[in-house]
């Protein structure tokens, strides 16, 4: 792969897991996974969020229970760290200095970039430009309100994923989350399959790339650079 590949990851800025009193924010796998897989593909990667500069991260993403070697690399990489700290302004980021975005997900992105409009209409201009884009775990509902050149929600017709009502359901949130992924994509006209609950499982259809949870991090990102070399 050529080394001046582009690459944008749009992070969420929102902290708070609705009226609970507990954090939210991004999940370490979904940023940490995909992080490598780009870079150990030489790509060059951009971090954004909506508030800028570093981005709440998920305190539970960080238990050794969900910790993986991509999350102990990434907290033990003083460079990627650095980097995570300084996420620039979502509103300052045009498509056309990338040559592909990846949202990770964590709960966050459901109340902040879902609802975005700089947000939406970045991931409408990146598929408008013929530029792949992809999303894991929570991070396809950030589709809810985005729309194709035709006026319909782009997933209208599409094959994705996402967390799943019943992976929600098993982390005791389904009455926390404004809007359960797997529901709000079906609602949207998007054809919805899923693995089992946990497993590694993506979906690209054309430009889009859905992958369902953290576990699927990784296989999103790799599914993502077949993309944009065949765009290439």
């Amino acid at each position: 792969m050529e080394m001046n590949m582009k690459v944008l990851m749009v992070l969420t800025s929102h902290d708070r897991l609705g009226d609970t009193g507990r954090k939210t924010g991004f999940w370490l796998e979904e940023l940490a996974a995909p992080y490598y897989a780009f870079k150990d593909a030489g790509a060059d990667i951009t971090l954004a969020s909506p508030q800028g500069g570093r981005p709440p991260l998920d305190p539970k993403s960080n238990e050794p229970d969900f910790q993986t070697d991509e999350t102990r690399r990434f907290e033990a990489d003083a460079a990627a760290m650095k980097h995570l700290g300084e996420t620039v302004l979502l509103a300052q980021v045009s498509s056309g200095d990338f040559d592909t975005v990846f949202y990770p997900g964590g709960h966050g992105p459901l109340w902040d970039l879902a609802e975005d409009k700089t947000s939406i209409a970045l991931i409408e201009s990146f598929i408008g430009a013929d530029k792949p884009a992809a999303f894991v775990c929570h991070a396809p509902g950030a589709l809810r309100h985005v729309k194709g050149a035709d006026g319909r929600p782009l997933v209208d017709g599409k094959r994705v994923t996402g967390f799943t009502n019943t992976e929600e359901e098993g982390v005791g949130l389904t009455e926390v989350v404004p809007f359960l992924v797997e529901d709000e994509l079906k609602a949207k006209g998007g054809i919805f399959s899923r693995g089992p609950d946990w497993g590694s499982y993506v979906v690209q259809d054309g430009l889009l790339i859905t992958g369902q949870n953290p576990g699927s991090s990784a296989a999103t990102a790799r599914a993502l650079l077949d993309a944009v070399r065949v765009a290439a």
